[in-house]
């Protein structure tokens, strides 16, 4: 019998209210384009299986955030139990890129004693001739803080899939190297039913193992 999933990883995506982060969701886990997107209240729930080797499925629960300032206190509830994240900017709107560090360090005083592997995006490529923040500026931004960098369009479908598979398989690396570890109590990652099958001694540790990454 197969395995539906191997993992469930919890992710969450952050960033500057208008900067996209429900759009690159929807298009990811709906396969639509909204024209017309109401702000985010609070948090909301979608969830996608993601294969990232040929019969190997992991689970993904997203978590869209809101980016405005009186619903932060609700959003930092959620950075403890995420194992990964996408931190958005608009690369036609500078001041979004700018903030990229405090969401990152509001991210890291939050998730204590564990860690998120963050993947940094500039959405909205499609709006080139609006761009206000270079890739290459954006790059050494990323370098600077260990994450990788990809540049996406929800309304184009430009590197949607390749965004969220890039962090999965990121997270299933460190997962079955045993860098991350599943842990009673915490919601960054679970195991899924395998059925007649035994985890190799780098998929399944110990849980008080703590996150070294």
């Amino acid at each position: 019998m197969e395995a539906i999933w191997l993992y469930q990883f919890r992710l969450i995506v952050i960033g500057d209210s208008t900067v996209g982060k429900s759009c690159l969701i929807r298009r990811f886990t709906e396969g639509r384009f909204a024209q017309v997107s109401d702000p985010t209240v609070g948090v909301d729930f979608f969830s996608r299986l993601v294969e990232i080797e040929p019969g190997k499925r992991i689970k993904l629960q997203i978590w869209d955030t809101a980016g405005q300032e009186r619903f932060r206190s609700i959003t930092r509830a959620y950075y403890r139990n995420s194992v990964g994240g996408l931190l958005l900017f608009d690369i036609t709107n500078r001041r979004s890129f700018q903030n990229v560090h405090d969401w990152l360090e509001e991210a890291r005083s939050h998730v204590q004693p564990h860690s998120i592997v963050f993947l940094l995006v500039g959405h909205k490529c499609d709006l080139e001739a609006q761009r206000q923040v270079t890739r290459q500026e954006a790059e050494k931004l990323a370098g600077a803080y260990g994450m990788r960098y990809v540049e996406t369009s929800a309304r184009d479908a430009i590197n949607v899939e390749q965004a969220f598979t890039e962090l999965t398989r990121d997270i299933f690396a460190l997962v079955r190297s045993g860098d991350i570890t599943i842990q009673e109590g915490w919601e960054g990652v679970k195991s899924g039913f395998v059925p007649n099958v035994v985890h190799s001694s780098e998929e399944v540790t110990k849980s008080d193992r703590r996150c070294l990454c």
